[in-house]
Order: C-alpha cells, then structure tokens, then sequence
C-alpha cells in the first residue's frame, strides 16, 4: 500500500518544483504514539489510477472527514476509514482491499474473503475542493478534501473548525513563540539499514496513529508552514509522508490540514493548508460543517 505525499523543493529565490518521491511512510517525524488522545482522527486508505494509497484525516461531524485534496482527487470507489490507533507493527496491514468481482479491479471495497469490514471499519466518499491548484498556484492552493461516510460515526467526538480567519491573530511575531499539535499515521524515520551508513529514511511500518508538536515559522493567506525538525527544542518534530490530509490543532481547534513537505527526509519545514479560510469553509459548509463562532 502506498502513500500520497507532496515534497516540495525551493529552487532558486522564489520557484517552486513539485515532486512526488518514492512510496514510503509519511508519518510524525518525531513526538509519540497517539494512542487514544485523538481518536476523531483517522486513516483512510483508498484506489486510484495508480495504485492504493493511505492519507490521514479528521472527523469534524458524526459523517464528514477533512483530508487534502491530494488524498481525494481521482480517487476510483469508495474510501475505507477506520479509526484504530493501532493498525501493524508490520505487513500485513490487515485492511480492506478492493474485491474485483466485475474485473475492474476496484468495483467494491472488503477483504475478498467473505469477512465483515470489522469492528472500526467504515466506508465513505471522497470529494475534492472545486478550487484545488493541484500544487501550481501558492495563492489558490485550496488543497482540502471531505470524504462522506456511508454512516454516522456514533462514540467520537468531532473536532471543531477553527473560526473565520482565527490564525491570523497569530502572524508574526507571534507565530514564532506559537506550537501547533500534528497527529497522522505511519512512522518515525529511521536509518535505511541496520549496518552500514544510517542515513534517515521514512519506513512503512509499524502503522500507527502518533502525534507531535511543531512551532510555527510563516503564515499566508493559504498555508501555515510549521518547522518540523525534532532537534528544534521549541517542538517534538513534525509531518512525512502519509500524514497528508492529518490535522493541526490548536487550542483545541482544527486549523489545517497537512499539504507538503520540503525534505525526502521530512526534517525540515512542513506545509499545511489553513482551514479557517473563506474558500475552505464556505466550501465545507455545503457538507454541513460549520466554523466555531
């Protein structure tokens, strides 16, 4: 299974190079296994053109999810979202695969063998901000998705959204001296081998919901960038690969969702698309989620 992830690579002063990098896990570089403390936040894992991915996602009513756009654009059937905070400590991952009973390869979702989906399991649809860039304008990035649940989730609270524009009472000066929580799934980074030389790579297990705590560094009218390097002493890390579509809290509010980093090695800068914009929130509340007042 793979991921959908974004690194995005400064070239030059101002120009942006979008590249996709090879499947891993893009989780918390950093921080701790989040074991209950967010259990409104979920993996949803999915098919499209190219493959099956994994993306992470925040309840934000008892049927929607807020994910990116990237983890919802082009997606074939319907999404598997469970909430286990603990899903392997290695392969098999034991979730959901497509059955192909018409030899489409996708045309319904379950384990093929007559099992139930299982206790946590649900399934949803995915739809993809109208107004998603695709990663080619910084001024209209709108890089946000919803998958719809088939039903209610009952026993987990959702997370509010934040009020209308509320990060911009924290621009800098104090966007700095601000720490932002990130929660997704997947794994640490960790050396590619155990001998030999130990450079950082994302590895793809164990498979895990953990969180972290990263300080802010840039705010615009789309994107909180945040610092992600756990040696920074002002957080615990920050985001990887298949975190993407997780949330950033703060003071209990969702205030985005992850969207890129800069580093194979995601220990550097992570980017998050701000959810407590115009274009985000009136577009969620065709899907009946409403900004806190």
């Amino acid at each position: 299974m793979q991921v959908r992830n974004r690194v995005i690579r400064v070239v030059g002063a101002a120009t942006l190079l979008l590249t996709t990098i090879a499947p891993g896990a893009h989780a918390i570089v950093g921080g701790q296994d989040d074991g209950e403390a967010h259990p409104n936040v979920a993996l949803i894992v999915f098919y499209a053109p190219d493959g099956r991915f994994r993306c992470s996602a925040t309840l934000v009513t008892p049927t929607v999810l807020v994910t990116a756009a990237h983890c919802t654009q082009g997606t074939i059937g319907k999404t598997v979202v469970t909430f286990q905070s603990y899903i392997a400590a290695a392969p098999p991952s034991n979730l959901p695969r497509a059955i192909d009973d018409l030899g489409d390869g996708v045309s319904q979702v379950g384990y093929g063998n007559g099992e139930a989906l299982g206790s946590g399991v649900v399934l949803g649809t995915s739809y993809t901000h109208p107004a998603y860039s695709d990663f080619t304008d910084v001024k209209n990035w709108n890089d946000t998705g919803v998958v719809v649940l088939d039903t209610p989730i009952s026993g987990i609270t959702p997370s509010p959204l934040a009020p209308p524009n509320y990060l911009a009472k924290f621009a800098q000066p104090t966007l700095n001296k601000t720490v932002f929580s990130v929660v997704g799934y997947g794994t640490d980074v960790g050396p590619a081998a155990s001998t030999g030389p130990q450079k950082p790579v994302p590895l793809s297990f164990p498979l895990n919901r953990r969180q972290t705590t990263s300080p802010g560094q840039k705010l615009t009218q789309q994107i909180l960038q945040l610092n992600g390097n756990p040696n920074d002493i002002r957080g615990g890390g920050g985001t990887c690969f298949g975190d993407s579509g997780g949330p950033v809290f703060l003071n209990g509010y969702l205030v985005a969702d992850t969207s890129y980093g800069y580093t194979s090695n995601c220990r550097y800068l992570g980017g998050y698309q701000r959810v407590d914009i115009a274009s985000v929130q009136q577009w969620l509340a065709g899907f009946g989620v409403q900004p806190s007042s």
